[in-house]
């Protein structure tokens, strides 16, 4: 990055507000079922979850899944009903504590277990089982409309997986169906048909070879989870692997893909170190040493399941063949590999609480496209890329969705989400406590599920800015802020239109060859220069507009 006049904005950190009536703000009408998907309801407040063994069989005759869930959870205060989210078509058909059955009542999507063993015990280890049976919905166009992807590879064999972001992990498993409390550790045991292998995430720890001509592969995760992490892939699948040696140490890298697919995949995976090496450097260690890194090919494009990332963009560059960017540098590394794997640091990792602030999670890995370009190929050509994405904007509503009812904001939080990121690194202007800052984020976060006021506080509080009128900008307006200027006598007049109130943002520009930063604000400015036109610096995601 090119050398700047160093600035500071005084430091303020106060709660964000957010305005009743936001600009392009979201108008669908949300009803009971949202509600009870998406807000910490009594019944999920009183237990905070500890461990689950899900336990199933997976049937791609009948494209079934029966079997159970057992959790395991600590009393927070006295409660006697605890609810499980379990999508139709599938069927809770019992819940047990202690060997006795328990009473279930259905609400939609959600069930309530009456429990009559006393939940009076603060502190206390409880567990209950619950199972289920039935077809799950079937994805019609995973990941975005997810389910479970019943398909076939080119040799007839089945190839069957699984992605629920947004829709929910309760669509395939019952659990408890909010990002808030994620399970401290999991075992995954899924039977299916001899001739297949499920991978899951985690590790393998054991193969069970049963008399029905079935097997069981039992999967443990020793490190939190989020629900939609969690995931099923089974096919006819082969496994290669190599060892990493990376800032804890070494990292066990495995992979599997289909049979036909090996020494293909044995070429074009070679992304994977050159993807962990840059964002080792610039977001801090790998999180999940511990349960290893998996890559695994399915039949929809992929996901970010965690330890267990999905892929299936054809072993191509760029995003199946195509260059988001426009600029030649997407075509330099592979779109899935590269974005899924970010995730594994924000979204597995660092996991929003509420999808509303789903821009935690795509902002910062589409941002990561930008980092291992800059890590590999230099800050120009990563400039090059972040600002090429800028075409992908739409700018139709805000980033941050509406709280409390499992509801996502605008899809511009990957790419504008990505140049607000850029724009930031702009004005804190120093590129090595750019990344102390967002190696900090990983390290304060790590393994925490978080809300955007957490991350806009650190991000202000690292930075030494005042950041608010900032993220109010980018994140809850839909309007791009607008340099104004003209030059008349001499002086150069300007001013920010299209801004929320306190918008203040410094920019950098040139003058005959030689860096200015300006201060702008709503109010008309001005400043002596000799010179009839301006060169304003392309790093910063606004629009400018020069007056007669």
């Amino acid at each position: 990055m090119k050398t700047k006049i160093l600035f500071l904005i005084p430091l303020l950190l106060i709660s964000i507000s957010i305005q009743a009536q936001i600009l392009g703000a979201d108008s669908k009408q949300f009803t009971h079922q949202d509600t009870l998907r998406g807000s910490i309801t009594p019944e999920r407040a009183w237990w905070d979850l500890n461990y689950y063994h899900l336990d199933i069989s997976v049937n791609p005759e009948t494209k079934s899944i029966k079997g159970k869930n057992t959790i395991r959870y600590t009393v927070l205060e006295p409660y006697q009903t605890l609810q499980i989210d379990l999508q139709t078509p599938l069927k809770l058909t019992k819940a047990v504590q202690d060997g006795e059955e328990l009473t279930i009542i259905k609400d939609g999507n959600a069930h309530f277990i009456n429990l009559k063993k006393p939940q009076t015990n603060i502190g206390k280890l409880e567990e209950i089982e619950v199972y289920y049976e039935g077809q799950p919905r079937v994805a019609v166009r995973a990941p975005w409309d997810g389910g479970i992807s019943w398909k076939k590879d080119k040799n007839g064999i089945d190839f069957i997986a699984s992605s629920c972001q947004g829709l929910g992990a309760s669509v395939w498993w019952p659990n408890k169906d909010h990002m808030y409390d994620e399970v401290d550790s999991m075992k995954i045991s899924v039977n299916v048909p001899k001739h297949l292998m499920n991978i899951s995430n985690g590790r393998l720890q054991s193969i069970e070879e049963k008399e029905n001509e079935t097997t069981t592969y039992h999967w443990v995760v020793t490190n939190p989870i989020n629900n939609y992490g969690v995931n099923i892939n089974i096919g006819d699948y082969v496994h290669f692997s190599e060892v990493y040696d990376g800032e804890n140490g070494s990292l066990d890298m495995d992979y599997y893909v289909l049979r036909d697919h090996l020494e293909k995949a044995k070429k074009h995976f070679k992304d994977v170190p050159k993807m962990m090496k840059s964002f080792e450097h610039w977001f801090g260690p790998y999180p999940f040493y511990e349960d290893s890194f998996k890559l695994v090919e399915v039949p929809y494009l992929g996901m970010e399941h965690q330890s267990s990332v999905t892929y299936g963009n054809q072993f191509k560059q760029g995003y199946l063949g195509r260059d988001l960017s426009r600029t030649g540098w997407g075509l330099k590394f592979d779109f899935i590999i590269i974005h899924e794997s970010g995730h594994e640091w924000f979204a597995n990792s660092i996991t929003y609480k509420d999808i509303a602030d789903m821009w935690i999670h795509e902002g910062f890995t589409a941002y990561s496209e930008n980092i291992f370009l800059d890590y590999h190929y230099g800050t120009e050509a990563s400039a090059d890329y972040v600002i090429g994405t800028r075409k992908n904007i739409q700018n139709d509503k805000p980033i941050i969705g509406t709280y409390d009812v499992n509801s996502e904001g605008s899809s511009d939080m990957y790419y504008k989400g990505a140049n607000m990121l850029h724009t930031l690194r702009q004005l804190i202007n120093d590129d090595e406590k750019w990344r102390q800052i967002l190696r900090g984020l990983n390290t304060t976060f790590y393994h925490q599920t978080v809300t955007t006021q957490e991350i806009e506080n650190y991000l202000s509080e690292m930075s030494g800015l005042d950041l608010r009128a900032f993220f109010n900008q980018y994140l809850r307006d839909i309007r791009i802020p607008t340099l104004e200027y003209f030059i008349k006598n001499n002086e150069l007049n300007y001013r920010w239109i299209n801004v929320v109130e306190n918008f203040k943002m410094p920019l950098e520009i040139e003058i005959n060859a030689k860096t200015q930063w300006l201060t702008p604000t709503e109010v008309w400015q001005t400043t002596a220069i000799n010179a009839t036109e301006i060169s304003i610096d392309r790093d910063y995601y606004i629009e400018h507009k020069q007056l007669n």
